[in-house]
């Protein structure tokens, strides 16, 4: 068995240098080394990465690397991009990376070059988009398609959710687009009384079109359709599958034709690369999603070329590990100051949580250290009239990720400048602050004097040291986006691999399927038994005495 990272050498050096630091602030970082800004800032992809607002030197990243190198990370990022089976847990290669190879570089899985492939099921996406937006493709009753409703869970929807929310401003003014993933019929029900069955195309998107969730919707959908057209054959017209199961899209009564693939070897949380990505394609076209690819790309290209010292994913990755493991941080912020980001905190949970929540490690040996924080956060100004007050006074160490636009998708005159100035007084007083002797020489200067001066100097004390690292791009281009989204893909890998897990399973999702399969047929009448625990039995119980 393998020896845990925790038991490296750079691992006992960071510790000692931890307690070095743990009284520094960082506003004397920037006192003791006027280039502190420029030394700790770095560009790629269009993304530029300032990470100066930490509580780290020189030496703390000099160690970090070091730990990256004791866990082997450049070999694993040679695995992960050559299609080594890194999802071992599966035995499967975790190749996103692939679907968006611009460079069409053979890339085998088992002895295949799986391009050939990769690039037959675009060619297909590309054309049955084209039919769509183009208004060639007609519905049940002759007409053509205005409304996408895609049906599905997790990264089936999460993923084109997010991209399309931020990239409104790339989308047809033909087509309007709606997500169904909850399986409380609320979602589906009020989405529904919206559409005109006439003009919807529905996205079935489940890999084994087993999903509990989806199919339930997706069951209820087709009902709804087929009574308000008359017609099973309507099926045909207005649904199309995500999948690999071809019977079952067959029997559901969805032409093969319109099933698109992936493979086993793209996993949800990292498959809007994938056909889950074609509600994206619908939404803003092939060129701006070959853009969106484009820029995922030029990312991995980064990733696999850059050092250590100037490679953005390794150093957000080792810097959330500093904190998570040497100072104890349980969680992170994820603060976009742009409001075509409203879903990437949300999107980022499950990338982040599902892959990084994990307590063995590849080999199955329990770890003793933390491993993923919790992922959190909301657009700027809205958090800082929610949230921000905990950030500033509260007692969490709370790293946050603050993203910013130069430019905004929809520019008004004097608003972006009102975000950017927002975004940086932020950034500056969580790293700050404003200590006790600064606080009474503001309120003196205000007429505070007395007792009630001493009052106030406690309550208006803000202790600052709040770390961030703050990622600027030019405007929420596809391009960007599709870089952004492969940044923090491959922090999650580096940090995986740093804490010897393998981010590709979740088998805690799994289990909770399971159960919900068991207790579906109690609730629903079929069976009676109960064989839970005590309290889940009373529940049940309950449940099916008032319902």
């Amino acid at each position: 068995m393998n020896t845990l990272i925790s038991q490296s050498t750079a691992w006992a050096a960071l510790t000692q240098h931890q307690q070095q630091l743990a009284h520094t602030k960082i506003r004397d970082l920037f006192s003791q080394d006027k280039q502190r800004f420029e030394r700790f800032s770095v560009t790629a992809a269009g993304l530029f990465l300032d990470y100066s607002k930490n509580r780290l030197t020189t030496e703390t990243l000099n160690l970090l690397q070091q730990l990256a190198e004791e866990a082997k990370l450049k070999e694993w990022i040679i695995h992960l991009f050559r299609g080594d089976k890194v999802n071992n847990t599966e035995q499967r290669a975790a190749l996103h990376t692939a679907l968006r190879n611009r460079a069409n570089t053979p890339i085998l899985v088992d002895g295949q070059d799986v391009m050939p492939q990769i690039n037959q099921v675009f060619q297909r996406l590309q054309v049955f988009t084209e039919a769509v937006r183009n208004q060639q493709w007609r519905g049940h009753t002759g007409k053509s398609i205005n409304t996408i409703v895609n049906i599905g869970i997790g990264g089936s929807d999460l993923g084109p959710a997010m991209v399309i929310r931020a990239l409104k401003r790339y989308q047809s003014p033909n087509l309007t687009n709606y997500f169904v993933s909850n399986v409380d019929s609320t979602h589906l029900s009020q989405i529904l009384a919206q559409i005109n069955p006439e003009t919807t195309l529905f996205i079935v998107a489940s890999k084994t079109f087993t999903t509990q969730e989806t199919l339930l919707n997706a069951r209820s959908a087709r009902r709804w359709l087929i009574e308000q057209l008359g017609s099973e054959q309507a099926v045909a017209q207005h649904f199309v599958a995500v999948s690999t199961a071809t019977q079952k899209v067959v029997d559901f009564g969805i032409d093969p034709a319109n099933m698109f693939e992936f493979w086993d070897w793209v996993g949800g949380r990292y498959s809007l690369w994938s056909a889950i990505g074609l509600p994206i394609m619908l939404a803003i076209g092939k060129e701006h999603f070959e853009e969106l690819l484009s820029g995922a790309y030029e990312l991995d290209q980064h990733f696999q070329t850059a050092s250590f010292s100037h490679n953005l994913p390794v150093l957000l990755g080792l810097i959330e590990i500093w904190y998570v493991n040497f100072f104890n941080a349980s969680t992170q912020a994820i603060l976009p100051y742009d409001f075509s980001l409203e879903l990437f905190p949300a999107y980022l949970q499950q990338l982040c949580m599902e892959s990084l929540g994990k307590r063995v490690t590849r080999e199955g040996q329990p770890v003793d250290y933390a491993t993923g924080p919790i992922v959190w956060g909301a657009p700027g100004n809205n958090g800082q009239h929610a949230f921000y007050q905990l950030l500033h006074q509260g007692s969490h160490l709370v790293p946050a990720d603050i993203l910013i636009a130069l430019h905004s998708q929809y520019p008004l005159s004097g608003h972006q400048e009102a975000v950017l100035s927002n975004a940086l007084a932020q950034a500056h007083t969580l790293m700050q602050g404003r200590n006790a002797v600064e606080t009474e020489s503001v309120l003196r200067d205000l007429g505070g004097q007395g007792e009630s001066l001493k009052q106030s100097v406690a309550h208006r004390t803000f202790p600052g040291n709040q770390p961030s690292n703050i990622i600027l791009y030019s405007t929420l281009s596809p391009k960007t986006l599709g870089a952004l989204i492969a940044l923090y893909e491959h922090k999650v890998f580096v940090e995986s691999v740093c804490w010897g897990l393998n981010p590709f399973d979740q088998w805690g999702v799994e289990l909770g399927k399971q159960v919900a399969n068991s207790l579906l047929p109690v609730l629903s009448g079929e069976n009676r038994d109960i064989a839970h625990d005590p309290s889940t039995d009373g529940l049940i119980r309950y449940i099916q005495q008032h319902r």
